[in-house]
Parts: C-alpha cells; structure tokens; sequence
C-alpha cells in the first residue's frame, strides 16, 4: 500500500465520527424543527382559526360601519388582537368540553386533544391564557363595554352552549347562536362604546343565518351525531323536518337581510346583493328539500358561509359609497 492512499483511509476513518456527528446533530435539528411544527399547528387547531377568521369578518364590518370617520390605528389593532383572543379562547374551551364526543365522530375524531397531540392540562391553561389576554387587552386598550361583552359572548358560546345546551335540546343551536351573533356588535361597540340599533340589526341577521347554516351540516353528519349522543334536530325531529325548518329559515334571513336597508344603514347595492345571494341560499334549501342529492347537503352548508362572507363585505362596500 502506498502513502497516498493510506493516508486516505486514515483521513476518511477520521472524518467518519465528524459525518456522523453532522448528520445525527442535522436529524435532530430536524425532528425539532417538525415537533414544533407539529405542537404549533395542534394548539392554532384548538383555535378553530376558519372559524374565528369569518367571525372577524364580520366584528371588522362592524368596527367600519359604526363611524364614518377613519379608525385610529391603534384602537383598531387592539380592539382586533382583543376579540380574535377572546373568540379563539372560547373555541379551545370547545374542544375541551367536547373531547369525548369528538372520538366518536368521524368529522372530529383527528382534533388535538381526542389524538392525545395536546394534554386536557396544557389546553386548558392554553384557552384560559387566551381568554385571560383577551379581558385584559380589551379592558385597557378598548373599553369596558366591548369587554363585558366578549366576557358574555365567551361564556355564552364555551359554556352555556357547549357544555349544556347542545346536549340538552334540539334547539341548541338556535339558542346559543345569539353568542356566535355577537361579533358584530363587539366590533361596533369597541369603535363607539355604545349599543346602537344598526349594531343588533347585524346580530339578528348572523342570528337568524346560524340554524340553516349548521343545520345543513347536521343532516350531512347526523348518524356522527347520533352516535355521540348529541341531540342536533335531524336526530331528534329526522332529515325531512330539518329540511323544511331550513327552507323556513331562509326565508326570514330574506326578509331579515332587507333591514339595513329599509332602517336607512345601507344601499341599494348592499340590497341586490344580500338578496340575491339570499335568494340562491332559498335556492338551496329548496333543491336539498325537493330534489336532494348526497352531497346537497355540504354545498348548501358551503354556500351558508360564501353567503356571509359576501353579504358583510357588501355592507362595507356600501357604506364607503355613502361617505
């Protein structure tokens, strides 16, 4: 054996502990990498993010349309951070209360807790340090009227709602909607510290859209909520009642939709919209009553949220027009 190579061998003996030293250190930064990753997105999951996301749609429709003037930046901000807290707080107390019907629903049985990714003890300081943030941020930099408020519709949503009234009556979500109604008002009250009529208007819209919007999903996952024992209307009254309480229900969300115009709020594009997205919403109710097909249900669940997101931004649109 010649110099060169032997001291080749020697030279790759020696760095064979450096390689692997590298690449044991490289997994490991790794797997950290992707544990925090995957903790990050367990926790943000206990949030219901698309759910506080379209909530907030409408507390910042209400934080434009109750002044006419511009928002100071800071209160927007805070009165943002503070109500996106303080519904995301409420939704982590959700998912504690409902773990054990979640692991027998197959629409819920991957959430974090049912799949042991965050502890019952860590959630719960996890949705008590949002809830917490919120008060705090929200009675500082707001004002108190929007904080007891938040505190209302909190306890209404991750309490009054979700640890008795969804198993208690068939009315359930009809009832513990008014917490789910709020935003609105929270968005206005945060901008002018004062219950106004144009406020509650857009609660009672949100209010009356809630029973078709959730009732839709239930005749889609009814079986999913007979087996947790949850007793949603298609299980307690069967499909074909729910569906005609559906069509029902769209019906007063028309007429509903009318009121921001009719009290002088908004304009005529506002009104063309909300009826005719109203319109196609009956559409649908309509068809899944007459003529269902087996995935109705879903789309007119899907078109319940592309109704909201299109009827709020209207009013936005609307009321700049106006200024």
């Amino acid at each position: 054996m010649d110099i060169k190579t032997k001291s080749r061998i020697q030279t790759s003996e020696y760095n064979e502990p450096q390689q692997e030293a590298q690449f044991e250190t490289s997994s490991l930064g790794q797997l950290q990498k992707n544990s925090f990753k995957h903790t990050f997105h367990a926790y943000l999951e206990l949030t219901k993010p698309k759910v506080v996301a379209m909530l907030m749609v409408t507390a910042l429709a209400g934080m434009h349309l109750a002044t006419d003037a511009s928002i100071p930046l800071p209160l927007l901000l805070w009165s943002t951070l503070g109500l996106t807290l303080g519904m995301s707080g409420a939704a982590a107390i959700n998912h504690l209360a409902d773990q054990r019907a979640d692991a027998k629903m197959h629409r819920t049985r991957n959430r974090p807790l049912v799949q042991g990714n965050v502890s019952t003890r860590n959630a719960l300081i996890f949705a008590i340090g949002l809830c917490l943030s919120s008060i705090v941020i929200l009675d500082t930099f707001v004002n108190r009227l929007t904080c007891v408020l938040t505190i209302g519709g909190m306890a209404g949503y991750a309490l009054i709602y979700t640890m008795y009234l969804k198993r208690a009556t068939p009315q359930n979500i009809v009832i513990g909607g008014l917490s789910g109604a709020l935003p609105p008002l929270l968005g206005w009250t945060s901008i002018t510290n004062e219950v106004h009529p144009h406020a509650l208007l857009l609660v009672l819209l949100i209010f009356v859209w809630t029973p078709p919007h959730f009732w839709a999903l239930a005749i889609h996952r009814r079986d999913d909520y007979a087996k947790a024992d949850v007793p949603m209307l298609p299980v307690t009254h069967g499909i074909e009642f729910t569906k005609t309480q559906i069509i029902l229900y769209c019906v007063m969300l028309l007429v509903t939709s009318f009121l921001p115009y009719l009290s002088g709020m908004s304009g005529f594009l506002y009104l063309s919209v909300a009826t005719v997205s109203g319109l196609i919403f009956l559409g649908y109710a309509v068809k899944l009553k007459y003529k269902p097909t087996p995935k109705l249900a879903m789309q007119t669940f899907g078109f319940s949220i592309v109704y909201l997101l299109l009827v709020f931004p209207a009013l936005l649109i609307d009321h700049s027009m106006q200024l």
